[in-house]
């Protein structure tokens, strides 16, 4: 048992952790004839600056998947001077229209905590925590890359030909979510300005970094074609070849907490991926049976799968 349990910290602290790998999926969620597009999808990098492999592993699949958009689920920043790292990791995406929300770590850094309280329930805040430099890294995003943030609020953007509603919330984690003014948001992007006629979007994207059944129910219901989350790191040590993480550190099933699956709330569905993460706090330098990961997702016009 020492033997086996030796194996295995040092499995998930040296070797798993750097295991970086790209989770696919195919999704038929767009217009019948559209031209298909690449959504590459990041989440949960908590990057300091000393982690120089992680950076250049990102940056290697950015120039390699070539996406035509990106979706950020918060947690970039894992130490103060993180937002270098996330330059350098970032940088062949400038100019590749996306959208991005917060986590708490884009504004607080992380704290040490006893992993056994993830079991009793999602984890606690501590009132006191390295405040980071969330309007530079902001800057960045929408400056520098050109990206769009989605933090309770909504925005319609053009890729591809298509037009493309995102709407999201700030971390439901820390109770910073404001779905109704999301809600009022996306109705204004749907109304268009006063002398614009309405127009529906060609798809529709409900992004948020926790995914708590509140904030998916409401995505769900306001006609989101993709739900789109992060926070939960998969599970971060799961039980090898298990479909069900260990814990979530929010309230989703937790047959749910990574990758893609359905979402329904009363007469609606939605496909919802949930990215296991690049990265973890610096304080809990381990992943286990769940390796660090981005998503690819190929959106395809509606039937074209069925066909295939």
């Amino acid at each position: 048992m020492g033997a086996v349990g030796v194996g295995s910290a040092i499995w998930g602290i040296g070797i798993e952790r750097y295991l970086f790998t790209v989770r696919r999926h195919d999704l038929a969620v767009l217009p019948a004839g559209a031209s298909p597009l690449t959504v590459l999808h990041l989440s949960d990098a908590h990057m300091a600056p000393w982690q120089h492999r992680k950076q250049r592993w990102i940056a290697e699949i950015a120039e390699e998947v070539q996406p035509d958009l990106v979706v950020n689920t918060g947690d970039n920043l894992g130490q103060a001077d993180g937002l270098a790292g996330i330059r350098a990791a970032f940088a062949p995406l400038r100019g590749i229209p996306g959208y991005f929300v917060h986590g708490s770590n884009d504004v607080v850094g992380p704290t040490a905590r006893n992993p056994l309280h993830y079991f009793a329930g999602p984890s606690g805040h501590k009132r006191r925590a390295e405040q980071l430099d969330t309007p530079a890294m902001d800057a960045y995003f929408t400056d520098e890359l050109g990206w769009t943030g989605l933090d309770n609020t909504a925005a319609r953007i053009t890729v591809g030909g298509l037009t493309i509603d995102g709407f999201g919330v700030n971390d439901a984690h820390r109770d910073w979510d404001d779905l109704d003014a999301a809600t009022d948001a996306l109705a204004r992007v749907r109304r268009g300005r006063w002398w614009q006629a309405p127009r529906d979007a060609d798809l529709t994207l409900g992004v948020t970094h926790a995914p708590y059944r509140r904030v998916l129910d409401t995505f769900t219901d306001l006609g989101a074609d993709l739900l789109i989350a992060g926070h939960t790191h998969g599970g971060q040590v799961r039980i090898p070849f298990s479909p069900s993480a260990l814990v979530a550190n929010c309230d989703i099933p937790l047959d749910q907490a990574r990758g893609l699956s359905i979402w329904s709330h009363r007469s609606r569905t939605a496909p919802l991926n949930v990215s296991a993460g690049l990265g973890h706090s610096i304080y809990a330098p381990v992943r286990f049976g769940c390796r660090p990961e981005v998503s690819v997702l190929h959106l395809l016009p509606t039937a074209s799968l069925d066909s295939a």
